[in-house]
């Protein structure tokens, strides 16, 4: 499989993923540039003339803020679990076809890692080799040198492994005092391809169903052991990003409302700032209910809550014909930028 194909492969089963962060953004800038348009073009004042208030106006938001939760709710329970499944077979059916182009006669493949395979002769129609040479490194400093008559390789989708087989050979391991050598009959090296060995597509939490994370977060313990904490970080998240795709879609109706004819609209940027800041709320968020300093719940869920009442306080806000913020506070927020931007224009000139 060459780049170009291996690259192509991957793409689809990394759109979700991609999907699933961008929504949001894309919402709330959507409605955010929509309302800053009708403010410019007087169209939400012809609106309000014609006795069209802006609670009026939101049940419209609502319906697309909604219909876009629901896609990104699919997205995250449903198309996610999905992708991260398709992307494990895929690298797990690149690295096999890798080792298998790799093994070939009279060569030396390492492209197992730790372990090193040298094959006298292969079989071309079965694929079993012949006087078969392997050197383990695995887990020590010295190697462990198998040499064997004849051996072939098999694969395990499901636990995403390979195991050689060698028939009639001896294993020789290093000892302080020498070497041991152990003969054989039938020898079996496992070498899993994904950490752990486990069955993958059953522990690892990105493929698991909802209700399999909450199962796998039961077994472990939930929220009083780490491994199911984790589990339940997972859950949770899968209903945080949607809701909180709801969430910045409210914010965005206030912030276009702010644009005005022949004034610089400040929707965009400041809808921009909220978004980095919403997602760096969850990123710690989620980092301090990984290590148990704050309970999950309130960790994981707070930052939709704080943005939920900013929402609704500036709608109330908007509504009432005043600005984002009370008069003190935009004024302090204005002499402070102002500040900063003089001390910038300073060390630009001293520079």
């Amino acid at each position: 499989m060459s780049d170009l194909q291996i690259l192509s492969a991957y793409s689809p089963t990394s759109f979700p993923n991609i999907f699933l962060y961008t929504l949001p953004m894309a919402s709330m800038l959507g409605i955010t540039i929509c309302f800053s348009r009708l403010s410019t073009d007087m169209e939400l004042l012809a609106l309000k003339a014609g006795g069209i208030s802006i609670y009026k106006i939101l049940p419209p938001v609502f319906l697309v803020a909604s219909a876009i939760t629901l896609i990104a709710f699919y997205f995250s329970t449903q198309l996610i679990p999905a992708s991260e499944l398709a992307m494990k077979k895929l690298s797990y059916q690149i690295l096999k076809e890798k080792i298998d182009q790799g093994i070939q006669a009279h060569k030396f493949t390492d492209a197992m890692g730790d372990i090193v395979i040298y094959v006298d002769k292969v079989d071309k129609e079965t694929g079993d080799w012949h006087n078969v040479w392997v050197s383990d490194m695995r887990g020590v400093k010295q190697p462990t040198i198998t040499m064997a008559r004849s051996g072939s390789m098999k694969s395990n989708s499901k636990q995403m492994s390979i195991t050689i087989k060698l028939t009639d050979g001896s294993l020789h391991r290093p000892e302080e005092q020498g070497t041991e050598i152990i003969t054989f009959k039938d020898y079996t090296i496992n070498m899993p391809l994904e950490t752990g060995g486990k069955n993958i597509f059953m522990l690892h939490k990105r493929l698991l169903s909802m209700p399999e994370l909450l199962e796998q977060a039961k077994r472990w313990g939930n929220e009083s052991k780490k491994r199911g904490r984790i589990y339940l970080i997972e859950f949770h998240k899968r209903l945080i990003l949607p809701i909180g795709c709801l969430m910045l879609s409210f914010l965005a109706l206030p912030l276009g409302l702010q644009a005005r004819p022949g004034k610089k609209a400040i929707g965009i940027p400041v809808g921009l700032g909220i978004f980095i800041v919403y997602y760096i709320l969850h990123t710690v968020g989620k980092e301090l209910a990984e290590a148990g300093t704050v309970p999950l719940i309130p960790a994981l869920w707070l930052p939709n809550v704080l943005f939920f009442l900013l929402a609704i306080f500036w709608i109330y806000r908007a509504t009432n014909e005043k600005g984002l913020f009370p008069t003190r506070c935009s004024l302090f927020l204005t002499r402070l930028f102002s500040r900063l931007k003089r001390k910038i224009t300073r060390l630009k000139k001293n520079t």
